[in-house]
């Protein structure tokens, strides 16, 4: 499959490297688009002020969040392989993954798998759409070596 991913480092706080990035989201896509030709992905990691001012637009909270996924449904006359934004912000993982007692490569990955699965149709808000959505998660962390992102706190 042809992959492009774009990155915007809008931080200053540590953040993953690009090609494990774009690994991540490859292997999110391969498992559960097999046979997908071409698919674009913009990823942008932010601080803690503008993740808040997104999650406080979008979803009405009032605290920065880990990750939002910003799907992109053309018009059907379009022809666009472009998915949509996955947005992280790298200090709220950071804490999740000291907090949780979580590898950090492994809770980014797992941010970054779940934010494609997002831009991809997969949902949690019922407890089949999430049973669903965990073990897609649970399925593409095992193939790239990680543990379950489950045995702990959630999202």
């Amino acid at each position: 499959m042809k992959l492009q991913v774009e990155i915007q480092v809008a931080c200053g706080e540590p953040v993953p490297e690009e090609t494990d990035i774009r690994q991540w989201i490859a292997a999110a896509l391969d498992k559960t688009t097999p046979g997908r030709r071409a698919a674009e992905v913009v990823v942008r990691l932010v601080g803690e002020p503008e993740m808040l001012r997104l999650n406080r637009r979008y979803r009405g909270r009032n605290s920065a969040t880990n990750v939002l996924a910003f799907p992109w449904d053309p018009p059907s006359e379009a022809k666009s392989a472009l998915l949509g934004d996955i947005v992280i912000c790298a200090g709220v993982v950071a804490g999740e993954a000291a907090q949780q007692g979580k590898a950090l490569a492994a809770h980014w990955c797992h941010l970054l798998v779940h934010g494609c699965l997002h831009l991809l149709g997969y949902e949690h808000g019922k407890a089949s759409a999430a049973r669903a959505m965990e073990s897609m998660e649970r399925e593409i962390l095992g193939s790239l070596g990680f543990p379950c992102p489950y045995s702990g706190a959630g999202l």
